[in-house]
């Protein structure tokens, strides 16, 4: 019951974003340039604040770096294992499955700062915005690899431009130096940050797509699964290999259960590939998280 409490106000937001989107004057159209404008600024802003307003020990945060990364492989490594199984493979197509492996590893940043924040204040943002900092590189390039054979840009070009890559490379490097925001401009920040999570969650519920759900049920199944079972599975046997705290494995948990990233099917559209079914798999994604995300909070912690 306390999970679902908590969980409540954040998937009300995605909720609230996904009717507004169908049944109101503010359609798809409206909530693209909204994701654009969290995507761009308003998220890259909360994240340098995140970082930079908290002390970093980072001999302190590696072995929580060190779990978070070994979660973000194994998703990896289990997702472009799925051809070669041989009770699986044999119904999976390539192209599909250069599309969608991407589910079963991206993450919801929005969702997972939401959460974060709720659960354990500014230092649940800090550790979970090291995380997005970190494996946000990791991910994409696994995501943008099976498919730049057909994309336009260059995988480097991608990597470099992200703003979150950038934002939380610029506030590492700041929080190292020492620099802190001067307290006339915190109050502005601040806000800002919160506009994103708000903004963040309603356009990932605006984004829901229920079609093209009968296509490669096979994959499908088996994408989820990993994104919603095994992660948070591995999280929690990794959290007490590397000894993590109360803290750290609650933030870790957040993280292995969250639903998949919401600009996965913006990825696959762009790079040529079926962007109606990678949408219908983060649609559904977004819905299991109502139930992998107390799983791995409530039960398997």
């Amino acid at each position: 019951m306390f999970y679902a409490q908590l969980l409540f106000p954040d998937f009300s937001l995605i909720v609230c974003g996904y009717l507004i989107c169908r049944y109101t004057a503010l359609n798809r159209t409206v909530w693209a340039q909204v994701e654009s404008l969290v995507y761009y600024f308003l998220f890259p802003v909360l994240l340098f604040q995140s970082i930079v307003k908290s002390p970093l020990d980072l001999a302190a945060a590696s072995s929580f770096v060190g779990a978070g990364l070994a979660v973000g492989a194994t998703g990896i490594a289990l997702a472009y294992s799925l051809p070669y199984l041989p009770w699986l493979g044999r119904h999976i197509d390539p192209r599909e499955h250069a599309a969608s492996a991407q589910v079963a590893f991206r993450f919801n940043s929005f969702i997972g700062l939401a959460l974060a924040e709720r659960m354990a204040g500014s230092q649940g943002v800090l550790l979970i915005a090291i995380l997005i900092g970190l494996c946000v590189p990791l991910f994409n390039a696994a995501a943008v690899w099976p498919m730049a054979r057909h994309a336009q840009r260059g995988l480097l070009r991608e990597l470099v431009r992200n703003p979150f890559i950038l934002a939380t490379a610029s506030g590492l490097t700041a929080n190292l130096l020492g620099f802190t925001l001067p307290s006339w401009l915190e109050p502005t920040v601040t806000r800002i940050g919160g506009t994103s999570l708000a903004l963040g969650l309603m356009a990932a519920g605006a984004g829901m797509q229920f079609g093209h759900l009968s296509q490669a049920k096979s994959l499908a199944a088996a994408v989820l699964a990993i994104r919603h079972l095994f992660l948070p599975i591995a999280a929690m046997v990794l959290a007490k290999v590397f000894g993590l705290s109360a803290e750290q494995t609650a933030i870790l948990l957040v993280f292995s259960a969250l639903p998949t990233s919401s600009s996965a099917y913006v990825l696959a559209a762009r790079m040529g590939y079926n962007g109606g079914y990678v949408a219908g798999l983060v649609t559904l994604s977004t819905m299991l998280g109502v139930v992998s995300l107390p799983f791995g909070l409530g039960v398997l912690r």
